[in-house]
């Protein structure tokens, strides 16, 4: 079995499948979290990987930057591969009074793009977390001390150039933070029926300028990754 951008056999993913954008943070987690790891697919080198954590088979896979390559990946996991579960690990802009490396659960969000519109018979959907996983982070992070923030998010088309009045707008209806897949994942999983969580961590602060350094972001990267397998073993 394979699809055109995932080259995997049957029953190759876990039914819970973690997100990350990068490729290569798919292969930093499943090489430092899970056990038994054999990879799955490196199809367009988006490299995919299933192991165990907790007893459990889990799979972490790249999906790319922005809603487009996200949803392609998400779609042929859960229609072709039987996925249920998707938790996207990654990492934002902050705005407002958010901190560098402040993790966020996002409950919700908002976006500039058109995909859920186009499947959602032009009108506007409100693009919304799965409860039950956003509970379970929520509970799995206070009972470990870690501090998350459940939040609104946006999820923009655009890296560079944008809209110089959109912060002051986002902020007026607060929401905290601007990344580029999580209105899209969203509003996939609530049409096929199934759940998704993007987990994410302040990066960058846009309107101060500041920027976590590269091992400040793998540590991260790492407690995120922890928090997802967490709720997948729940």
């Amino acid at each position: 079995m394979s699809t055109p951008h995932i080259d995997a056999e049957p029953g190759a993913f876990a039914d819970t499948v973690l997100l990350p954008g990068d490729p290569l943070r798919a292969r930093h987690i499943a090489q430092t979290q899970l056990t038994d790891t054999i990879q799955v697919t490196a199809r367009r080198n988006m490299l995919g990987y299933t192991g165990v954590y907790r007893g459990r088979r889990v799979s972490v896979m790249g999906g790319g930057m922005g809603i487009a390559s996200t949803a392609i990946y998400a779609t042929e996991l859960v229609r072709v591969y039987g996925v249920r579960r998707i938790i996207r690990v990654g990492t934002c802009g902050g705005i407002g009074n958010t901190a560098l490396g402040e993790v966020l659960l996002a409950q919700s969000a908002s976006t500039d793009a058109s995909f859920n519109r186009h499947a959602f018979g032009g009108h506007d959907l409100a693009a919304c977390a799965d409860f039950k996983l956003l509970r379970c982070a929520a509970e799995v992070a206070t009972k470990t001390g870690m501090g998350v923030r459940v939040a609104s998010v946006f999820s923009t088309d655009r890296f560079y150039d944008a809209d110089p009045d959109l912060v002051p707008l986002l902020l007026r209806h607060g929401i905290v933070a601007v990344e580029m897949e999580a209105a899209g994942l969203y509003g996939l999983a609530m049409r096929e029926g199934v759940q998704a969580l993007a987990i994410i961590a302040v990066s960058d602060h846009l309107e101060r300028g500041v920027h976590l350094t590269g091992a400040e972001r793998e540590q991260g990267l790492d407690d995120m990754a922890e928090l997802a397998l967490e709720c997948a073993c729940a």
